[in-house]
């Protein structure tokens, strides 16, 4: 009877511990993760262009009178303790006018990118490869902007950019700080006779939830080397939550290019802009925003013109998101010039131009 309770009590208390150890054990997250994105759009130009491109200045929401693709991809990550990788696939008229310097499978190269944290106690992390710009407000995913069209602004300024990056976020997570070595302005494969790389950094500053403070640089050459020209390139902005329903985003970048190769003048081009956001309700928004472009020298954006490329710019915006992974949006803009910069589809110029454009965006 004896070694038969014993033997009782051994395979309980056993139990017992085997029950107390999957209680106490905790799933470890799956490092592993897939997403995706879809933005379909239709546009009308009312300067009815008559191959159906918008201007040249214009990389985002390309196209006029037709329904298109403006971007969708597949993303796949990869995030550990000290590890982390995307790499994302994608196509749509975004992808036809950002990546036409690029050549083969590169041009559908949305992100691929590596990262590893240096520091065992710090959050100091290293990144190499294809990943979205440090400068600028505005990304290529629509529906995480307040405006559904870019601005003039977002649209001349590098999306994307590969190279190294250096980045340290402080342990309130209020300071990042990063320092970058690039292909150049807004490039995968470095142009050809190019022998030297770009450096970008950028400071953030987040002193709570509702203010984001972000100051980005680019210094570099995007031309080969017996036509060396250096850019300095700068970048401000702040995001500003005022209330749970009103937000404010005001920026301002500013650019200068050597005139010629090895001269101390340069031409410089300058663009500010503002957007005022409102939550009427949980799922409808409207938004507001002014700019202005200014590049006398035409640097980035040449018209041609007497007075080159002085455009100012108004958008209104409404937002329906019936639920929280689509949203459907509606934009009227326009833009108005000093110098007849835009043509019409009937082959006239003109100093003005209206158009409407409407997207679905779903996330997943």
């Amino acid at each position: 009877m004896k070694m038969i309770f014993l033997g009782a009590m051994l395979l309980t208390g056993t139990t017992v511990f085997a029950q107390d150890s999957l209680k106490t054990e905790t799933p470890k997250p799956n490092p592993f993760s897939f997403s995706g994105y879809v933005e379909a759009y239709y546009q009308y130009d009312f300067n009815k262009p008559t191959d159906n491109n918008r201007p040249g200045f214009i990389y985002s929401h390309s196209r006029h009178n037709e329904f298109n693709l403006n971007l969708g991809f597949l993303k796949g990550s990869y995030n550990a303790e000290r590890v982390r990788a995307n790499l994302a696939i994608a196509a749509g008229t975004y992808m036809n006018a950002n990546y036409a310097a690029e050549t083969g499978v590169l041009k559908n190269v949305y992100e691929a990118n590596a990262g590893l944290k240096i520091s065992k106690k710090k959050n100091l992390w290293i990144d190499a490869g294809i990943f979205s710009s440090h400068i600028g407000f505005e990304s290529a995913v629509s529906r995480d902007c307040w405006m559904l069209t870019r601005s003039i602004l977002a649209d001349n300024s590098p999306y994307f950019e590969s190279g190294a990056k250096l980045t340290y976020t402080s342990d309130n997570n209020k300071w990042v700080v990063s320092g970058l070595v690039l292909n150049g302005w807004q490039r995968i494969k470095r142009v050809d006779a190019n022998s030297l790389m770009s450096y970008g950094t950028q400071l953030q500053y987040k002193p709570n939830s509702n203010i984001l403070l972000n100051y980005s640089t680019f210094i570099g050459t995007d031309k080969p080397d017996s036509v060396r020209l250096w850019r300095y390139f700068h970048n401000l902005y702040g995001v500003i939550n005022v209330t749970s329903k009103f937000g404010i985003t005001a920026g301002f970048d500013i650019g200068s290019e050597q005139k010629t190769k090895g001269s101390s003048d340069f031409n410089t081009w300058y663009s500010p802009v503002l957007i005022l956001k409102y939550a009427v309700t949980p799922k409808w928004t409207v938004a507001a925003r002014g700019e202005y472009y200014d590049d006398e020298y035409g640097v980035i954006i040449a018209s041609g013109t007497p007075n080159g490329f002085k455009t100012a710019g108004y958008s209104l915006n409404v937002d329906y998101a019936p639920i929280p992974n689509a949203v459907i949006r509606l934009e009227v803009r326009s833009l108005n010039s000093k110098d007849d910069v835009f043509t019409k589809g009937s082959g006239a110029v003109t100093n003005n131009n209206t158009f409407i454009t409407s997207s679905i965006a779903v996330s997943f």
